[in-house]
């Protein structure tokens, strides 16, 4: 048994931020039917790279658990079939352009006609109102807008090495779909979730936030440094560098006293306080790194965690996978078939110790689930085959 086993759901999505969303809830069982495009050969992330043969990893890498269907959108028997999809589902995801949707025929008002059960999720960048609603956006534009790029980095403002404006969007639409499906026990009726990609980044500021709020001022960027928290951040060794996040007092302590051996850190008045040594963190910084120059990375490793510091290294994404920890949890699954050979893909995060998700089906195919989906919601053979000849449907030709 699956938590979400017996969900089922209407992917509309494409890219990033949907396609996550619509994932995470496949992971737990719930039943996701993808729909794409047979003309413009379906999800655009199909033709991104890297590739394996001729399969898009970037892909596979947000499309696992999931049934795909081709279907043609721009033609009356396309979204006759999407409502027959919806008539007998609970939830909906689509990361559309606002307005896109009601011209289909398929916005909110229209949807909750056919099914006031059903959850309706949509993801964009900005949200369905407000001046930047019509705007085009990606995760580098939204990285910017929300004031990311102007903290993160050193010299110049940088954007985060991932999509994170993607997945964050797609978590916040998970937190509204879970919510409303859990509102939905109480009323009996679905609702519509606005979930903006800039919201959620705005929402992450947190301290930043704070900081905005209490000064009135712009926070700076720091790099590697905390700007509330010293010592907390990558320290040079002999060969690298070590993170180190002495956060409280007690944990400077053990630092200063178990680790480094510097009494002296500790009755440096400089250093007495949080904010003393956040005031100094530059030759503090400084102070340590004559010290943590002396060994190499993995040493200072060992030692943090004998004297209970939080620690670690600054890994490449290589050695993150082949490390026991990652493999201990399950985040790398292998699966194998006939049509798409052996693929790697990542594990489930949540671990739920009753009903945990699973990697049950491979990513699909364009279309490999088309006569399956159309059966079950009572099409004909007969039928089905003149949606083939028409181009409305397109089912993948198995070998």
């Amino acid at each position: 048994m699956y938590a979400l086993e017996g969900l089922k759901v209407v992917d509309l999505t494409r890219f990033v931020s949907g396609t996550f969303c619509s994932m995470q809830l496949a992971d737990h069982g719930a039943d996701v039917v993808k729909i794409e495009s047979p003309i413009d050969r379906g999800d655009q992330l199909r033709s991104w790279g890297p590739f394996i043969g001729d399969k898009s990893y970037y892909f596979i890498t947000l499309n696992k658990n999931k049934r795909s269907i081709a279907l043609d959108l721009r033609s009356p028997e396309g979204i006759e079939i999407v409502k027959r999809l919806i008539e007998e589902s609970d939830v909906l995801v689509e990361n559309f352009r606002p307005g896109l949707m009601e011209k289909m025929g398929l916005s909110w008002p229209e949807v909750h006609k056919i099914n006031p059960r059903l959850v309706y999720c949509s993801i964009t960048a900005y949200g369905q109102t407000g001046p930047f609603q019509s705007k085009s956006g990606f995760d580098v534009s939204v990285q910017g807008d929300t004031g990311f790029m102007d903290i993160t980095g050193f010299d110049i403002p940088t954007r985060v090495g991932i999509g994170l404006t993607d997945f964050i969007g797609a978590f916040y639409g998970l937190v509204g779909i879970y919510s409303a499906l859990l509102a939905r026990e109480k009323t009996g009726e679905g609702q519509h979730v606005d979930s903006a990609m800039m919201d959620g980044m705005m929402a992450l500021l947190t301290y930043q936030a704070g900081h905005y709020f209490a000064t009135g001022e712009t926070p700076k960027r720091t790099g590697n440094r905390h700007p509330q928290q010293t010592p907390y951040g990558t320290f040079q060794t002999k060969d690298g560098f070590v993170i180190i996040g002495a956060g409280s007092q007690r944990l400077w302590e053990n630092l200063c006293a178990k680790v480094l051996d510097r009494q002296d850190l500790m009755a440096d008045p400089r250093f007495l306080t949080l904010k003393d040594r956040n005031q100094n963190h530059a030759v503090l910084q400084e102070q340590i790194e004559k010290t943590t120059r002396e060994k190499d990375t993995d040493t200072w490793v060992e030692l943090l965690n004998q004297g209970s510091v939080p620690c670690g290294k600054v890994r490449t994404v290589k050695e993150a996978f082949e490390l026991e920890q990652t493999k201990a949890r399950e985040m790398v699954v292998e699966m194998e078939d006939a049509l798409r050979g052996r693929i790697k893909m990542l594990g489930i995060p949540t671990k739920l110790s009753a009903t945990p998700g699973k990697v049950r089906l491979m990513p699909p195919l364009l279309g490999e689930h088309t006569d399956e989906v159309l059966k079950e919601i009572g099409y004909a053979e007969d039928k089905i085959q003149a949606l083939k000849e028409f181009n409305v449907v397109r089912q993948y030709a198995t070998p």
